[in-house]
């Protein structure tokens, strides 16, 4: 019996962008819809549930309703047959299911994370995505088994498409392919009608050679005004791709709201009107560019300081908080810490090296020699980069000094 994804030692995740033909392209669309669709009849069906769950006269009718309702909840079957449109699309049984897998996640983080809302229902956009699950035979898991699966190295095919061509970094996992399990695949279409296929991956070997120990740990303080700088003393600069482009953004935004005020005028829905839709994908495609180089910027980084350091040190950030800040909300969401501390994190474990992060409180505002906190109105502002110490004296570079402080915190904790 093959082995589950859980138990498997080790695991990865590879998004490469895929190339369908007219046909495919018109059936994972229609994909789209239907996993949209089934996860809006699980938020109705709840919905309805709830109202009917506070009916206090116990009546026959309301009861029998709650009985249906459960039941086409949990039946995959009923969905098809009330809705026979679903079949006549191609639509596969696993696409729905796993739509209502993903409902079911949302409650759970729910209950975990409360701030994270109640499932709703997801409009139609020019962007979605569906899942689907990887089913093995009895010949074994690997990159070339199951229904979803490697065909060579330029080639998969996929549960309900075929073949397509794929285009990315997948080749260096087939060296040692025959220990690689396929879990769970993603098929996406972004907002400029690109097509990606993301796959959970699972071995008992690992993805990267660890290497060896390199005995070295640093820590690192994160700013808008250079994006990061460690306890070393070294400094890199903050790209602002976001603030590179935003005149030219703004300008086509712009334009684009005076092409759907015209198109409302004349009556035509947007998704007709050709002119609105040229200028949204030139706007969409202005957008993915600043995305793609921020994340090969913060790649990039964060590979450098996993691979060159058996422990990182970082500060433990709340963006969410800090975004409340409307004098610096651009500036923190241009930066990308976020997604930077989530790369530390994932790496670190993929190459074997340890990742902390401890709380800033202080860190900017004590000596890193002897420790002496400035108080009151001796406090630094953010204008102020350089302070002396007014204990012993010591002349510091703010974020070099909040470094090594955020250093000492984790040799500390570690």
């Amino acid at each position: 019996m093959a082995q589950k994804m859980a138990d498997l030692a080790y695991h990865y995740g590879l998004k490469v962008r895929i190339f369908p033909s007219t046909k495919q392209k018109r059936t994972i669309d229609n994909n789209i819809n239907a996993s949209r669709f089934a996860y809006n009849e699980m938020v109705a069906i709840d919905k309805e549930l709830f109202a009917l769950s506070h009916v206090k006269t116990p009546i026959s009718i309301v009861q029998d309703r709650i009985a249906y309702l459960n039941r086409r909840k949990n039946n995959t079957q009923m969905l098809f047959a009330i809705h026979p449109w679903l079949a006549g699309t191609g639509i596969g049984t696993d696409v729905i299911d796993q739509a209502r897998r993903a409902y079911q996640s949302a409650w759970r983080l729910f209950r975990q994370v409360h701030r994270s809302g109640v499932p709703v229902f997801h409009r139609k956009r020019a962007d979605g995505s569906y899942q689907l699950p990887t089913r093995y035979t009895k010949l074994g898991a690997g990159l070339m088994n199951g229904s979803n699966r490697f065909l060579d190295q330029n080639h998969v095919t996929i549960s309900g498409l075929g073949k397509i061509r794929v285009s990315g970094s997948q080749k260096r996992l087939f060296s040692h392919m025959k220990d690689i399990r396929i879990g769970t695949v993603t098929v996406r279409r972004d907002a400029t009608d690109r097509y990606y296929l993301s796959m959970q991956l699972g071995s008992n070997t690992p993805f990267v050679s660890t290497g060896k120990a390199i005995q070295s740990a640093i820590g690192i303080d994160l700013n808008t005004e250079n994006f990061l700088t460690d306890s070393d003393g070294n400094v890199v600069a903050n790209p602002r791709y976001y603030r590179a482009i935003r005149g030219k953004l703004a300008q086509q935004q712009r334009k684009l709201a005076r092409r759907a005020l015209r198109a409302k005028k004349e009556h035509r829905p947007l998704r007709d009107a050709k002119n609105y839709q040229k200028q949204r994908v030139l706007i969409a495609n202005l957008q993915r560019e600043v995305t793609n180089r921020r994340n090969a910027f913060l790649h990039l980084v964060s590979t450098a300081l996993i691979k060159n350091h058996d422990l990182v040190v970082a500060e433990e950030l709340r963006s969410k908080n800090m975004l409340r800040n409307h004098a610096l909300a651009m500036s923190i969401a241009d930066v990308g810490w976020r997604t930077f501390l989530g790369m530390l994190t994932y790496k670190a474990a993929l190459y074997g090296r340890k990742l902390v992060t401890v709380n800033p409180r202080n860190t900017t505002q004590t000596c890193s020699d002897c420790g002496f906190v400035l108080m009151g109105e001796q406090k630094l502002t953010l204008a102020d980069r350089k302070w002396t110490c007014p204990y012993c004296g010591t002349y510091h570079i703010r974020d070099h000094n909040a470094a090594k402080n955020i250093l000492a915190k984790g040799l500390a904790f570690n």
